[in-house]
């Protein structure tokens, strides 16, 4: 017979947990006796469903919430765990907050571990060489121009704990103090200045000053350079700072190519005044001893004078003349037995002679007596008929006289 039929009496409770509820009372189940039975049954904490004398309610309710209480906390510290690990790489550092204290040390490289929600780690890279632009318009300088100007900073932290316990927002703190460092050293310089040569000077006074700044401020930020990237006069008026610009740059070029001409012209200047000084000493010890040599040669040749006037007179004379006909190159002969003199191109005839036998040009009395030898078949006759003597040639040449 059916569960819900009648003439069970009561005696069979319905599946629903309803008791002795039947016959007339046919209504739907109670859903919250359904939802306990149904935790009752899929709990792992124990506490079954009971029925009392009171209508069959289930008396589990306080067991099986105080299951379900210790599994979601024990499933709570296991996340919590978990959450507490964390891995610093090796360019960073760790700053711990334990209640917002700092702990003492920074953490390094490596897999660590933090009570998550009351350590508060801060991770900072201090290896990594950060990099910031700073385009600053219409910057007034000390003469009154005004300049754009474009500033790159770079920076590093040194110190992870300053850089996160002194200054709340340190790169705001950064652009603000590069803002107040770029236009103190902008409105003290000269805009000529800042546009040409000036740019080293600027950049190294920011650094300087944007330093004292961080340092002040205990951010733990170490700027590393400051480079200015442009440097421009506003729109309007800038084809003319671009001329200027080019003169001077024109100027600078042309001092420089004198300073190079002069650096090579000096010197050999100096060689070559040098050289002279040299020349002349040489020239005047030449002098002085040949004029010694001729004092002493004529103190000899006064002595020998003395012993023999005559002897002596024509060995003088004949020297003279041996030095005169040596340098001449021409020589005219007297013929003998008539008024015609004979020319004889003796440099004529000894260049066409070198050329066609290649000989050397006689040197010595001896060589030229041969050469006379060999000119005198060449040489025309005289109007009496008579040969000119080749000897007289030979001792024309070499300086000597026959009587």
């Amino acid at each position: 017979m059916a569960w819900n039929e009648p003439g069970n009496n009561g005696k069979d409770p319905d599946p629903w947990g309803n008791g002795g509820r039947r016959g007339g009372d046919q209504g739907p189940p109670d859903i919250d006796d359904i939802i306990r039975n149904l935790l009752s049954r899929f709990s792992i904490f124990g506490g079954g469903s009971k029925t009392g004398s009171s209508g069959g309610k289930s008396k589990s309710g306080r067991g099986l919430s105080g299951g379900l209480l210790a599994g979601f906390v024990v499933v709570a510290l296991v996340v919590w765990g978990f959450l507490g690990f964390y891995i610093v790489d090796e360019a960073e550092r760790a700053v711990v907050l334990r209640f917002g204290r700092v702990l003492d040390n920074t953490v390094t490289p490596g897999l660590h571990w933090n009570p998550p929600l009351v350590d508060e780690v801060n991770k900072v890279n201090v290896s990594e060489l950060n990099d910031k632009e700073y385009q600053n318009r219409s910057m007034l300088t000390t003469d009154e121009n005004i300049i754009d100007i474009v500033v790159t900073v770079q920076y590093l932290i040194v110190d992870p704990v300053k850089y996160v316990i002194a200054v709340q927002d340190p790169e705001r703190s950064l652009d603000n103090a590069a803002e107040s460092a770029i236009r103190h050293v902008v409105g003290g310089n000269f805009m000529d200045q800042i546009l040409t040569e000036g740019r080293p000077i600027v950049a190294a006074d920011v650094h300087e000053r944007l330093q004292n700044y961080m340092d002040l401020y205990n951010t733990g930020i170490f700027i590393n350079q400051v480079n200015v990237a442009e440097v421009n006069p506003p729109e309007a008026v800038r084809p003319a700072f671009e001329g200027v610009i080019e003169a001077r740059e024109d100027e600078q070029r042309a001092q420089n190519q004198a300073q190079q001409y002069a650096n090579r012209i000096i010197p050999e200047a100096r060689g070559e005044a040098q050289r002279q000084i040299e020349q002349a000493n040489a020239y005047k010890e030449d002098v002085i001893a040949r004029a010694e040599g001729d004092a002493s040669r004529f103190d000899q040749l006064l002595l020998e004078y003395q012993k023999a006037p005559q002897v002596t007179r024509q060995r003088m004379y004949i020297d003279s003349i041996q030095d005169v006909m040596t340098a001449s190159s021409k020589i005219m002969i007297d013929v003998e037995g008539g008024n015609n003199m004979l020319y004889v191109p003796l440099d004529k005839i000894l260049e066409q002679n070198t050329s066609i036998t290649g000989a050397a040009r006689p040197r010595s009395a001896t060589e030229w007596r041969d050469f006379a030898d060999e000119l005198a078949p060449y040489l025309p006759n005289v109007s009496s008929g008579g040969a000119v003597d080749a000897s007289r040639l030979s001792d024309a040449r070499s300086g000597v006289t026959r009587p």
